[in-house]
């Protein structure tokens, strides 16, 4: 059974992810101790919530240095604010620096944007979407269908500096990055855990990815 390390700081929805990660057959261990996440197979790294205060939590847990240890050891998901913290600044809070890990910025959903009828957008970005645009020779797109719906809580998106790594995208107001993979990263924007059939098959996906 694969060993999965649900990284704790204090900010994710541990529970709804360990439940999911589980029902698809992992073996889930909610943690911020650098000796179980050296042994786990694979890391999940989630978030929600204010920027600032997932950066600080991640420092305060040590989950920085974590993640910067294993980012490229071995196969790693990140959720929402977990994607979001992987890039260099967020603008939310008045301007957050993150993790670094990957070139690029995250920048907010303007509301003078409209959608396909014309109608400004609400912030932030709530509820079923779609996404678009992957590569299913992807092993984690295994099962999962152009146009495939999840679910999305969030009013601050990714701009990766590398265009290469977008693995999906999404239109809200205008098409933003929804997804992306480098290497043995696997991120997303939407919550896997929260969306049904299309997530836990992608969450499923993980679980038996051999990178």
């Amino acid at each position: 059974m694969t060993k999965i390390a649900l990284l704790d700081y204090g900010m994710g929805n541990l529970h709804s992810a360990s439940k999911a990660l589980s029902v698809v057959g992992a073996e889930v261990a909610i943690t911020n101790d650098p000796r179980v996440v050296a042994a786990a197979d694979k890391i999940v790294f989630p978030g929600v919530g204010a920027m600032r205060d997932c950066i600080a939590g991640m420092h305060e847990a040590g989950i920085d240095e974590v993640i910067r240890q294993a980012i490229f050891n071995k196969p790693v998901m990140a959720i929402c604010v977990g994607m979001q913290a992987l890039f260099e600044r967020s603008a939310e809070n008045g301007g957050t620096d993150c993790l670094g890990i990957l070139k690029g910025t995250v920048a907010a959903f303007d509301p003078a944007w409209t959608d396909e009828q014309g109608a400004t957008i609400k912030v932030p970005h709530m509820g079923w979407n779609t996404i678009s645009g992957m590569d299913f020779a992807h092993p984690l797109w295994n099962g999962i269908e152009e146009n495939a719906h999840f679910y999305f809580v969030h009013s601050y998106y990714c701009e990766p500096a590398d265009s290469a790594q977008v693995a999906a995208i999404c239109d809200y107001g205008q098409p933003f990055c929804a997804s992306i993979v480098q290497d043995n990263l696997f991120a997303t924007q939407f919550h896997p855990e929260k969306s049904h059939i299309a997530g836990l098959q992608l969450l499923k996906n993980f679980v038996e990815w051999d990178v």
